[in-house]
Order: C-alpha cells, then sequence, then structure tokens
C-alpha cells in the first residue's frame, strides 16, 4: 500500500520523538522526486546569547533534513545510512519567525551521498548553504 504524502510526512515526524529534532521543534513539512524540506522556529531555545539564530541549532536543521533525504531515497532493508560531512556557510542573521531547509542531491551514489541543503527564512532570503555528505553501509545479515 502506497502512503500518501499527508501520511508519509505525518510518519516522518512521529519518528523524531524523543530526539534532537523533537528539542529543536524541527518539522518535516515535504518531499518530491529528489527533495526533502523541513522547518524549524527560531525563538530563544536556539539564539546565540546576542538574540540571532545559532549556527549550531542551522547545522542540526541541514544535516537531519539532509541525512532524511538519503534514507528516503535508500533501500532501508540493504543498508544505513550515516552522515559523514557537514559544512556551513551561514550568510544572514536571524532573530524570529521560522528557517526552512530545502535538502537536494548534489550526487547520488550507490555508497556516498552529496547533499545540497538551503537555509531560507520566512522572505525566502538566503541564511545559511551546508553540505552534507553521506554513506550508505550494507547491513549486516
Amino acid at each position: 500500500m502506497q502512503l500518501s504524502k499527508q501520511e508519509f510526512i505525518a510518519q516522518a515526524n512521529a519518528i523524531t520523538k524523543g530526539t534532537l529534532m523533537e528539542a529543536l521543534e524541527i518539522e518535516f513539512t515535504d518531499y518530491g522526486d529528489d527533495f526533502v524540506t523541513a522547518k524549524m522556529p527560531v525563538t530563544p531555545k536556539v539564539h546565540q546569547p546576542d538574540g540571532v539564530l545559532h549556527g549550531g541549532a542551522t547545522v542540526a536543521l541541514a544535516e537531519s533534513v539532509g541525512s532524511f533525504a538519503s534514507h528516503v531515497f535508500s533501500n532501508l532493508d540493504e543498508v544505513f545510512v550515516r552522515g559523514i560531512e557537514i559544512s556551513a556557510n551561514h550568510i544572514k542573521s536571524v532573530r524570529d519567525g521560522y528557517v526552512y531547509a530545502k535538502a537536494t542531491f548534489i550526487h547520488r551514489g550507490r555508497t556516498t551521498q552529496l547533499l545540497e541543503v538551503k537555509v531560507t527564512d520566512d522572505d525566502d532570503n538566503l541564511i545559511s548553504l551546508c553540505k552534507l555528505t553521506t554513506i550508505s553501509l550494507p547491513k549486516k545479515k
């Protein structure tokens, strides 16, 4: 039975309970043939001491959505996926509202995957540009 997009997103959000993603209130919002998106509220919980979004929270959002994209597009009966490298360029500050992350594939190999994750604000301004490398390793049988 094929899940609807809404059912799939609901299941994706349900598995984040009790994780960092729940603590940061990261919520998956959409997916397509080659992307996954999520959002995170910008509140004092994710601020630096001077009241702007913490780069570490931004990177946690980027890794969450990018790793999930690698999971969605992998055969999880045969492999497990892990992030092995992430880099981020923080371009603009944000104090409130939401940030949105969209992960798209640059390379979708059998073993390694390279994703670009653009993090934007409510006005679609680029906040951070991240690059994530994941690896798919065979499950032991």
